[in-house]
């Protein structure tokens, strides 16, 4: 059976094949090339989903929180 890749795994190896770091505004943007629904609420949750899982690395800035991934590559859940 062929693995199923969720929507919040797909972020995440997205993310890391971006060259900075990620805001909610391009996560929903990212979101928006693939078959998933996606407004911003929904990219914030996953953003946040994926630095409680120790993922994702927040970075704020001038009032602004983006997010870098902890690791390159690799596998994603």
């Amino acid at each position: 059976m062929p693995e199923q890749i969720t929507r919040r795994g797909w972020l995440l190896l997205a993310i890391q094949g971006e060259p900075g770091p990620i805001s909610t505004g391009r996560a929903e943007q990212l979101l928006a090339t693939t078959p998933w629904s996606c407004h911003r609420n929904t990219a914030r949750k996953d953003l946040r989903a994926l630095h409680r899982r120790g993922l994702l690395r927040a970075v704020e800035a001038n009032g602004r929180r983006t997010y870098t991934p902890t690791i390159t590559g690799g596998g994603a859940g």
